[in-house]
């Protein structure tokens, strides 16, 4: 079985609400502290061994597959989670400007509100991309109004035109 097989076993095992809340909330304890770390050291290449980065973090490798499970979309290329071993060489090459858009997508508010971003994001920076996030999370209907130009193309009211009959 592989790492990241492992790692979804442990994160979709059945649990009691209290076993559940208490293992997501030390997983995100940990995850911030990581997250941490790559933001104050975000001009340093985060790079070695899967079990060497691990240990780096204080974590099982188990564990941090589920980290990069997370930041893989954030990533300039991503990592096949399924080939990983704990002698897979990790290269992190982060588009910051993306993970603070994935972590606005994530709802996750502890990651995105860290101050350690304020070394690599402007606030101008992360209120644009706060603002692209919002702009592509809008409902929009299609569906047409009374009173917009019927879509036959006729130029007149939807209400007096294809719409007249409902």
């Amino acid at each position: 079985m592989s790492i990241f097989e492992q790692w979804n076993e442990i994160a979709d095992k059945e649990r009691t609400k209290e076993e559940s809340d208490r293992f997501w909330q030390e997983y995100l304890m940990k995850e911030k502290k990581m997250y941490e770390y790559i933001l104050e050291h975000h001009d340093e290449a985060l790079s070695g061994k899967l079990s060497e980065l691990a240990e780096k973090f204080e974590v099982d490798p188990t564990i941090f597959v589920g980290f990069i499970d997370g930041i893989n979309t954030s990533l300039k290329e991503s990592i096949v989670l399924e080939e990983l071993t704990e002698d897979s060489d990790i290269k992190f090459g982060i588009d910051f400007e993306k993970l603070y858009y994935n972590m606005l997508d994530a709802k996750a508010h502890w990651l995105y509100n860290l101050p350690q971003w304020d070394g690599i994001l402007s606030p101008d920076k992360r209120a644009e991309i706060k603002k692209d996030y919002n702009k592509s999370h809008i409902a929009v209907s299609n569906k047409v109004g009374r009173n917009d130009p019927c879509t036959c193309g006729s130029g007149k009211k939807y209400k007096k035109c294809c719409g007249a009959n409902n």
